[in-house]
C-alpha cells in the first residue's frame, strides 16, 4: 500500500486525536504521559501504514495500539521504578554471598544474558528477543537450558 500523504495523515489524526487521547488518559493517569502515548500511537500508524477499509477499522485499529502503547510504557515504568534492595547500586544483584548470582554469573555468555534480562530486569522473553535480535524459540531454549545448569550447579535449589 502506498504511503499516505501529509494530508491524509492530519485528516486522520483530526478524526480520531480526542479519542485516542482519552484511551490513553484511561490508561496512564497523566495529561503529559498520554500525550506522549498519543504522539507513539501515532508515529505507530505512520510507520507501519496499514490498510484500513474506513473509518471504523481505523478507529478501532488506533484504540487498539494506544491501548497497547499504554501498557508498554507502564511497564516501562514499572520496571524503572523498582525498589533497591539496599544502598548498594544494583541492590541485590552485585551481593558477593548471593549463591544463585554466582551461579548465574557462572552460565555461559548466551545463557547469562538471556537470564539476567528476564529474571533480574524483569524482560519477557519476547522484548529479550528483540532486544539481542535472536528468534524468540531461540531465547526461550536459552532459558529453558540455562534454568537446567542453574539446577545442576545448585543442587536442585532452584524451582
Amino acid at each position: 500500500m502506498p504511503k499516505r500523504s501529509q494530508q491524509e495523515i492530519e485528516q486522520l489524526y483530526q478524526r480520531h486525536v480526542n479519542t485516542v487521547y482519552r484511551v490513553c488518559y484511561a490508561h496512564m493517569k497523566q495529561p503529559a504521559e498520554a500525550e506522549d502515548a498519543v504522539q507513539d500511537t501515532f508515529i505507530k500508524l505512520m510507520r507501519a501504514n496499514p490498510h484500513l477499509a474506513d473509518v471504523c477499522h481505523e478507529k478501532a485499529w488506533l484504540i487498539r495500539t494506544a491501548g497497547n502503547v499504554c501498557k508498554d510504557m507502564l511497564r516501562r515504568r514499572r520496571r524503572r521504578e523498582l525498589p533497591l534492595e539496599d544502598d548498594l547500586p544494583g541492590g541485590a544483584f552485585l551481593h558477593e554471598n548471593n549463591t544463585v548470582l554466582q551461579a548465574v554469573l557462572a552460565l555461559p555468555g548466551k545463557y547469562k544474558t538471556v537470564v539476567v534480562l528476564y529474571y533480574y530486569e524483569g524482560y519477557n522473553s519476547a522484548e529479550i528477543a528483540r532486544l539481542l535480535r535472536k528468534p524468540g524459540a531461540t531465547v526461550r531454549g536459552h532459558l529453558h537450558e540455562a534454568r537446567k545448569l542453574l539446577k545442576l550447579q545448585l543442587g536442585g535449589e532452584l524451582d
